[in-house]
């Protein structure tokens, strides 16, 4: 297994390789080496982790796809990605709790659209879904401020680490053999000489023989480089604010507004982590690189989310984040193979992304064995993964008397705030694909995520972080 930070790339040929290493670009090293357990399979980032880019700050849900567009590709992808993500997550220990959602209605209007949304939910084959009335509405949401008429009730959302989910694809793509290489940005794309792409990233040259673009928000850019000019990607930014965990008794389910077509407007969901989100903003941008927040966007949050939960915004805040989603303009994923090219385009992959990753991941490698990649076969099943457990419903190694008397250092706290142990940081930088920055520190352990931010314990963990990268991590 091979993960590269630094130096020059091998000059030996990939038979794949990945642009890409969000969840969707993880998700497919990983499917791509389960189909070709003997080839070589690069993934590439120009990051310094995996899922550094939109993967890292979205709301977080892991969604039952009812109100996607009928027929369209998106729509079946998240239903197939979202029953095959339940199961690894199962499976793979990432955190996932079914809450359910409430999309509510809170004029007139929007209660004369549920039935629609109803029968929407149905078209796209989810049946379970039902309208409720203002008063079952308050029974299950007491907090829920005043002037609520009903809601559509949808029970199957749930809400997942989406960290674990990428860094899980990561570890077990990494494990069966392929080579990620970060800190790579590509800077050029030949369209094909003597039968590979060359890539010309801050690392060197790579070569390949077929070529997946799954860069996100630059997915536009790599497509150009390969002569195509089919789409551009408008980077929509969403602020959100974390409320601490006092605050999580507050809220049961997801409660979602009704659609409008920028989105699904603001929401209030409770986290795997036990804290609530609300949010996101949907701001089209030019610059993709503008993730910072801004304080008349999180004084627009705190007015919506007073009326939908008023004692919430009366709640400490512990974090701002915000990130970027790659909007196209359409309604629906932009994804293309060019079998004379040897080329798959995955583009225009929405929040709905993490939901639908194993089933774009599927749908990709069909579309590349389709246009004539021989070096694929039929999955293979790959030796499991086992994820530290970040949420907050599940038994933390801090709570586990037995982890604590096989090695005591699951017992000795680090980070007060979010319960981290010394164990769990040193398994963190010796993984697999271990941390490299207090942030990657963080996505695996929730180490300086807590009300405090790292003010008492961060002086400790940029401590054994450097240890760690100094021992080689």
């Amino acid at each position: 297994m091979t993960v590269t930070r630094t130096g020059p790339l091998t000059t030996l040929p990939y038979d794949i390789t990945v642009i890409g290493a969000g969840v969707v670009g993880c998700a497919l090293a990983r499917e791509l080496i389960r189909r070709a357990p003997a080839a070589r399979i690069a993934l590439l980032d120009a990051a310094d982790d995996v899922g550094e880019g939109t993967s890292k700050a979205n709301t977080a849900i892991l969604h039952t796809g009812f109100d996607a567009v009928p027929g369209s590709l998106e729509a079946r992808l998240v239903r197939e990605g979202q029953r095959q993500l339940a199961a690894y997550a199962q499976d793979s220990g990432i955190p996932v709790e079914q809450v359910g959602a409430l999309l509510v209605a809170w004029d007139a209007a929007q209660r004369d659209a549920l039935p629609g949304l109803a029968a929407k939910a149905a078209r796209n084959a989810y049946t379970e879904s039902r309208i409720i009335g203002a008063d079952e509405l308050r029974a299950r949401e007491p907090h829920l401020g005043p002037g609520a008429l009903g809601a559509l009730d949808v029970p199957g959302e749930s809400v997942i680490c989406p960290w674990t989910t990428t860094l899980a694809y990561a570890t077990q793509a990494v494990r069966a053999g392929v080579d990620l290489h970060l800190n790579s940005p590509v800077r050029e794309a030949d369209r094909s000489r003597g039968g590979m792409h060359h890539l010309t990233t801050g690392r060197g040259l790579l070569r390949t023989r077929w070529l997946v673009n799954a860069a996100g928000l630059h997915a536009d850019t790599v497509d150009r480089m390969l002569g195509h000019d089919t789409f551009t990607v408008t980077p929509r930014r969403g602020q959100l604010i974390v409320y601490d965990k006092f605050a999580r008794d507050l809220v049961r389910h997801i409660l979602l507004p009704v659609p409008t077509a920028l989105g699904k407007g603001v929401l209030v969901a409770p986290t795997v982590h036990g804290n609530v989100l609300l949010g996101p903003t949907a701001e089209d941008l030019d610059d993709k690189r503008a993730t910072h927040t801004t304080a008349d966007a999180l004084d627009l949050l705190r007015d919506k989310g007073r009326r939908i939960l008023p004692r919430l915004v009366e709640e400490e805040v512990t974090a701002v984040y915000a990130g970027l989603r790659a909007a196209t303009g359409q309604d629906d994923y932009r994804i293309d193979a060019r079998p004379a090219q040897r080329y798959v385009t995955v583009g225009g992959i929405r929040s709905t992304g993490l939901t639908a990753s194993m089933g774009i991941a599927t749908y990709v490698a069909d579309l590349l064995a389709d246009s004539g990649c021989t070096t694929l076969g039929a999955p293979r099943d790959l030796p499991p993964v086992a994820m530290p457990n970040l949420g907050e419903a599940f038994p933390r190694p801090y709570q586990r008397p037995e982890l604590i008397a096989k090695d005591p250092e699951f017992g000795t706290i680090v980070c007060h705030c979010e319960r981290v142990t010394r164990g769990e940081i040193r398994a963190a930088l010796t993984s697999t694909i271990p941390p490299v920055s207090t942030e990657g520190l963080r996505r695996r352990t929730r180490a300086r995520g807590g009300r405090c931010q790292g003010f008492s314990c961060g002086a400790a963990v940029r401590e054994l972080l450097g240890r760690g990268n100094g021992a080689g991590a």
